[in-house]
């Protein structure tokens, strides 16, 4: 197979990680929060909001044992990225040696969009060229940027869904250019009273546009992973679908809209519960493994880490038991990769 599409010596290297990243029913762990987001979720545990806390937490789940088993890869933050362990390793290190590849958050986040109200627009791309080519120096692998889409009246809009299509090509071709494996997520907002059948819409258009404007910046489709939201409907709907009604229509968006060359689907949590995510996953993977042209996987934050979180509560004396909730977690989702998770898992 001939995959040198303007990549030159990276390209083996580009397909062969993101293959990596979805062998073997493992996953994907998310800890790139920003410092804000980070902060408001230590804010309600009381844990104090500080480089010094956000280090100790981060460095619970880097030396978590055995997490390997289930995560391939962890998404990291610029901040992360450049912190060491208390005996001065530095995180990417530490992931490696476990055997689990390190990644980063590469945009800078999402703004209100000029010209639409509600919606907003992914930054990042200035000075993206040169950062990249850092964080591959510092360990990185693969790379992630998010664009987020809002559900409502006359929304979203053509507008917004084309300009952040666009940022999301512009930063996967940059990416692959410097040797990294582009994590390209267009999330749908569970935040609404959407229906599920809206959301199939949207999700879609969203789709189709995203892929459209990756084959014009020239993105090698085998060299990337998508990291989409589940289809679902909105969280104040009065009518909120079975799991297996939601695995369903999900695969059919998928199939209708994304190519057969993308290695692997690697889906967001969103927001939704740890039991949900998992709960949500494994129909997907019970109903339909071994009939789809891509792995499915998942790329989960909260629905991994937030029982570890709300076990630390910053206490050194809680670590051991935060460790294994998180690793308990990780396990559960490679269960729901196989289709094997069943509620029981979590009782």
């Amino acid at each position: 197979m001939n995959t040198d599409l303007g990549f030159g010596l990276h390209s083996h290297q580009i397909v062969e990680t993101a293959r990596l990243l979805v062998a073997n029913d493992k996953g994907l762990l998310a800890m790139d929060e920003s410092t804000p987001t980070c902060d408001r979720r230590f804010a309600p545990l009381g844990i104090p909001q500080t480089e010094q806390a956000r280090r100790a937490y981060r460095e619970l789940i880097v030396t978590t044992p055995g997490l390997s088993e289930f995560i391939s890869g962890a998404i990291l933050y610029d901040e992360t990225i450049r912190q060491k362990t208390t005996d001065g390793i530095p995180f990417p290190k530490v992931l490696s040696e476990a055997g689990i590849l390190p990644g980063i958050k590469v945009d800078t986040g999402a703004k209100d969009m000029a010209g639409c109200p509600g919606e907003k627009i992914t930054e990042g791309l200035d000075g993206l060229r040169d950062r990249l080519t850092e964080y591959y120096a510092m360990g990185a692998r693969f790379a992630k940027w998010r664009a987020v889409i809002t559900m409502g009246d006359c929304l979203p809009s053509r507008s917004c869904i084309e300009a952040n299509a666009h940022a999301l090509a512009r930063y996967a071709a940059l990416c692959q250019e410097a040797g990294l494996v582009p994590i390209v997520e267009p999330e749908v907002l569970m935040t609404g009273d959407h229906t599920l059948e809206q959301c199939s819409e949207a999700t879609e258009l969203l789709l189709r546009i995203v892929f459209i404007q990756l084959f014009k910046q020239g993105v090698m489709l085998e060299g990337m992973l998508l990291k989409p939201n589940m289809l679902v409907p909105g969280l104040t709907c009065t009518v909120q679908e079975s799991v297996d009604e939601v695995a369903d229509v999900t695969v059919r968006c998928l199939l209708r809209a994304v190519p057969a060359a993308v290695p692997g689907i690697a889906f967001l949590s969103g927001g939704q519960s740890c039991e949900l995510a998992s709960a949500r996953l494994n129909a997907i993977n019970f109903r339909y493994k071994g009939q789809l042209p891509w792995q499915i996987a998942f790329s989960f934050a909260r629905a991994i880490q937030q029982p570890a979180l709300e076990i630390w509560q910053g206490k050194v004396a809680n670590v051991n038991a935060a460790q294994q909730a998180l690793y308990h977690r990780a396990r559960c989702n490679q269960a729901a990769r196989r289709g094997d998770y069943t509620a029981a898992m979590d009782q």
